[in-house]
């Protein structure tokens, strides 16, 4: 009927959407405050930097051939609280001028799935370096263990969590085939989990000797590529701080609590963390984050490589 998306109380099931002919996905940069409300960031290509900025609601769209896709709604308001501008978050890819079929819509769980997307998790299988150097499979270990990491040795593993999703669009994880950074065998983790590289010479014109690296910024379709399509498990590894591990001999962050990944943790973990007093957050001196600029080129693989050896 022409009806553009809307917030929950507007929505109808059973209404058909599209996409328009033309549409191609853009940037939304978020900025999480400590008190968990959201804000546009600076870097965006929607939306207004710095405006506050509400998820509304997670969407479940029927396509023509039965499939099932979610979404988030976010909304952008104004100074007055005025809704300003509204963006769609599929997570996973959609087609121009394809009937999608509303066939749910409910705000509990919207901020859950946007911080398993934001979560960093390791698949199935990947063997986590322990502190007595022996090599075992994630899904192995538990609360208590203790694994090697490289800022501060032996730490003990507080909460191993496990979800399984559709291997598509935001969830697809990336597959760093071995040999890549220097890895013995194939590691595949989530999009947006960092990978640490230490430069011996600075091949990439970073600055700094230690790098922060995101797995989606280093797919060249040959060594690192999106393994999409069927569904992935994820296993995310938390301890008492953020910490950098050694998966299949690559360096890689823990899961890192903020106010965005926090809604992935249940809730009497949460109690207990806080009991503990536990410190999380991001760290200083786990090294640099390199912007994906730096990262625009063939050869960001083979330059990295290079670096952490000589």
């Amino acid at each position: 009927m022409g009806d553009t998306l809307g917030v929950l109380d507007d929505l109808m099931l059973d209404d058909t959407y599209q996409l328009q002919q033309g549409a191609t996905p853009q940037r939304l940069a978020l900025l999480a405050q400590p008190c968990g409300s959201l804000q546009i960031g600076n870097v965006t290509e929607l939306g207004t930097p710095n405006a506050a900025l509400h998820l509304d609601c997670v969407l479940s769209l029927m396509s023509p051939d039965g499939s099932i896709t979610e979404a988030l709604v976010l909304v952008e308001v104004d100074t007055n609280g005025m809704i300003s501008a509204m963006f769609l978050l599929p997570l996973a890819p959609m087609q121009t001028q394809i009937d999608y079929v509303l066939v749910r819509s409910e705000r509990d769980g919207a901020r859950k799935r946007l911080a398993q997307m934001a979560s960093v998790s390791f698949s199935r299988g990947t063997l986590i370096t322990m502190a007595s150097g022996a090599q075992v499979p994630i899904d192995r270990l538990g609360s208590g263990d203790r694994v090697l990491t490289r800022d501060d040795g032996a730490q003990m593993v507080h909460w191993v969590g496990q979800t399984t999703h559709r291997a598509v669009g935001n969830m697809a994880p990336i597959l760093i085939r071995a040999g890549a950074l220097n890895n013995e065998n194939d590691l595949l983790v989530s999009p947006d989990h960092r990978l640490f590289v230490y430069q011996r010479s600075d091949e990439i014109g970073a600055g700094a000797t230690e790098l922060l690296v995101k797995a989606r910024h280093l797919v060249n379709g040959d060594t690192v590529v999106v393994q999409d399509g069927g569904f992935v498990e994820y296993f995310q590894i938390l301890f008492e701080r953020h910490h950098i591990i050694y998966a299949e001999g690559i360096a890689a962050e823990s899961l890192l609590i903020d106010p965005v990944t926090k809604p992935a943790l249940p809730p009497e973990l949460l109690e207990t963390l806080a009991s503990q007093q536990t410190t999380h957050g991001r760290r200083n001196d786990h090294g640099l984050e390199v912007q994906k600029t730096l990262l625009d080129r063939p050869d960001a693989i083979a330059a990295l490589k290079r670096a952490s050896l000589r």
